[in-house]
C-alpha cells in the first residue's frame, strides 16, 4: 500500500508525515528529524494514520497479513513435527532391520483361495523336512512393514500364467519369530482382493524374476518366496492404474502411500516393472 506524504501521529513524536517506504521500513520526517520504523509493525504499536480511511485500509492489509504470518508459523510446526515423527520412524525401522526383500509371495492351493479373502490370514505352511518338520514355518523377514502377495494358477496352466489375486499388509503388531503358528494376519486397513477381470491381467511373472538365473519361470516347490520391495511398490501402482471406480482407486492409493512410507521408498519415483516375462 502507497502510503507516501501520509500524514501520521507517533506516540512519542508527535505529527510527522511519511516521506520514504519500502517493503519493511517507512522513514518519517517530524519536521526537525526523521526516523525509520518496521513496516507494518509500526502501525500496531506506536503511528496511526491520521486519515481514517485509509487507516481502515490498512488495517486489514496488517490483519491479512497476520494471518498469513500466523498460517506460516503453524506450517513451519507442522514440518518440525513431521521431521520428529519421520526421525522417528527411521530409528525404529532400524531396529525393525528391513530387508530389501522383506516381502512374501505365497502360492494358493483351491482352498486357501476361498478362505484366505473371509479369515484374512494365510499360511507360510510348515517345515517339510529336518527336525524341526512339522513345525510352524517361521518367515524370518516377515515383520510388520512386510506385505504377502496372494497369487495362483489352475493346474492346466503353466506357470507364466500365475494370477496376483491380491495382497495384504502385515498386521501391524505381527512378529514371525513371536508367533505361535504358520499364519499370517493381515493389517486391519490395508487388504485387496482383486476381481477375477482383475487378477487376469496382473500376472506374477510380470513382476518377478530370478536375478540368478532371470529367464527361469518356476515355482518349484515351497509354500512361499521372498518378494522385492520395490516390486510390491510396483504392483500397487499399476492396480491404481488397472482401476476405474474411484473409491477403489482411493483404497489402492491409500495402501500404496502407507507402503512406501514405512519401507521407506519414493512413491513418486517407482521404476517400470521387469519381470521375468519382461526380460
Amino acid at each position: 500500500m502507497n502510503l507516501l506524504n501520509e500524514e501520521i501521529t507517533h506516540k512519542v513524536f508527535g505529527i510527522g508525515s511519511i516521506v520514504d517506504q519500502n517493503e519493511s521500513v517507512i522513514t518519517i520526517d517530524f519536521n526537525d528529524h526523521i526516523k525509520k520504523f518496521v513496516y507494518p509493525d509500526a502501525f500496531e504499536k506506536f503511528i496511526k494514520l491520521n486519515d481514517r480511511n485509509t487507516s481502515k485500509s490498512l488495517q486489514k492489509i496488517i490483519a491479512n497479513e497476520e494471518i498469513k504470518k500466523e498460517a506460516l508459523e503453524r506450517k513451519v510446526e507442522e514440518v518440525k513435527a513431521l521431521q520428529a515423527l519421520e526421525q522417528q520412524r527411521r530409528e525404529k525401522l532400524k531396529n525393525l532391520k528391513i530387508h530389501e526383500s522383506s516381502q512374501i509371495v505365497l502360492s494358493l492351493d483351491e482352498e486357501e483361495q476361498q478362505k484366505v479373502f473371509t479369515d484374512w490370514r494365510a499360511s507360510t505352511g510348515k517345515v517339510q523336512n529336518g527336525k524341526n518338520k512339522g513345525q510352524p514355518n517361521r518367515v524370518a523377514r516377515l515383520l510388520p512393514n512386510s506385505a504377502c502377495l496372494l497369487t495362483a494358477r489352475e493346474s492346466n496352466q503353466p506357470e507364466t500364467e500365475r494370477r496376483i489375486l491380491g495382497l495384504y499388509m502385515v498386521n501391524e503388531t505381527f512378529f514371525s519369530d513371536l508367533s505361535h503358528d504358520e499364519m499370517v494376519p493381515a493389517h486391519m486397513e490395508f487388504r485387496i482382493k482383486l476381481t477375477d477381470q482383475e487378477a487376469a491381467n496382473m500376472l506374477f511373472w510380470n513382476y518377478y524374476v530370478n536375478k540368478n538365473f532371470p529367464q527361469r519361470l518356476t515355482w518349484n516347490s515351497g509354500k512361499y518366496r521372498y518378494f522385492d520391495n520395490i516390486w510390491t511398490a510396483q504392483i500397487l501402482k499399476d492396480i491404481i492404474a488397472l482401476r476405474t471406480d474411484e473409491e477403489e482407486i482411493e483404497e489402492a492409493k491409500n495402501f500404496l502411500e502407507y507402503f512406501c512410507h514405512i519401507n521407506l521408498l519414493d512413491m513418486d519415483n517407482i521404476p517400470k516393472a521387469q519381470g521375468a516375462l519382461n526380460q
